[in-house]
């Protein structure tokens, strides 16, 4: 077996926060704080979607596969980034690297394209309000929805497999706190120029495309709201794109934050940092934002967790 291949089977050492020595226990206790919320908020809107039958519509649909998506991406993250703070660095295989570094990738997949589907739904709604329910039934939802994560398992492929072909010589250390593909192209040794490629063109091309069909369909939706002669009427339908609308703006805005600036600044430590802003933040906020933006949601969660109130008391009281 060639040095090459053998440097491919070596553990990578994700040194995680340990550039942070003095901040690790109140790190820790944020983190796992962020993440138990984050579990509990985005859990606690699939159960009162689920468990409040005027919620069934294309709207909550969307938003239990979003919720679904945002526990299983703060998820693919968070566990193994926690276990950081035990020990001074986390040895990972090759292979657990690239399934973690896959499945992140496939995450952000899905949130780029239900926020498209979800703006796409408002602007039938808003729009094309006597077809609504024709144009999105059933079976375009789910349609819709199994598009989206079957596109979004197939899109990182290729980065996915021209990553497994890199090799890594002598520095085998990720300067993150997860298998980030930029770290990982950081310390290869092998030509990475296909893949680099294929990132600068998949990525703005995936997220640029997504914020077109978001504009326009706002675009559209706007002209509909200003047609609304009653301001009661407008301000009751734009009610319904706010929380879509927040989550877009905090997404797109972490994202771009991240990315866009000028190489010259660009250091993995501040990478480090601004990457918490779409893995821990956005996943975290999406709950509170619908919680607290949308009324008719707000309703039903007091209903869902007085009914979950009443069934404790009703347990309780027969011990």
């Amino acid at each position: 077996m060639n040095e090459e291949n053998q440097s491919l089977k070596k553990d990578f050492l994700i040194v995680g926060f340990s550039d942070f020595p003095h901040l690790q226990v109140p790190l820790f206790a944020a983190f796992l704080l962020i993440y138990l919320l984050t579990l509990m908020g985005n859990i606690l809107i699939i159960a009162t979607v689920y468990s409040n039958s005027h919620l069934h519509t294309p709207m909550y649909f969307f938003l239990t596969s979003l919720s679904f998506n945002d526990v299983c991406y703060i998820s693919v993250i968070f566990p193994q980034m926690l276990a950081h703070f035990f020990q001074e660095g986390t040895h990972v295989s090759f292979t657990e690297c690239i399934i973690q570094m896959y499945f992140f990738m496939v995450m952000v997949v899905v949130e780029f394209l239900l926020l498209s589907t979800m703006a796409y739904d408002r602007y039938v709604a808003i729009c094309n309000p006597l077809h609504y329910m024709t144009i999105m039934n059933t079976s375009v939802c789910v349609q819709l929805a199994l598009g989206t994560w079957v596109s979004s398992f197939l899109i990182p492929l290729a980065h996915t497999v021209l990553f497994s072909h890199l090799s890594f010589c002598t520095n085998h250390t990720i300067n993150h706190f997860f298998c980030d593909l930029t770290a990982l192209l950081k310390i290869s040794c092998s030509s990475t120029q296909t893949i680099e490629t294929l990132t600068y063109v998949m990525g703005p091309i995936l997220a640029l495309t997504s914020l077109f069909l978001i504009i326009v369909s706002y675009i559209h939706i706007t002209s509909s709201i200003m047609k609304i002669k009653s301001k009661e009427g407008r301000k009751k339908t734009f009610s319904t794109c706010v929380s879509h609308l927040t989550v877009v703006i905090l997404f797109y805005g972490s994202l771009f934050g991240t990315y866009v600036r000028p190489t010259s600044s660009y250091t993995m430590r501040d990478n480090k940092i601004s990457s918490l802003s779409y893995i821990a933040v956005t996943p975290l906020c999406n709950p509170i934002i619908y919680s607290l933006k949308n009324t008719t949601f707000k309703n039903a969660l007091k209903k869902t967790m007085n009914a979950g109130q009443s069934k404790c008391r009703t347990t309780h009281s027969l011990f």
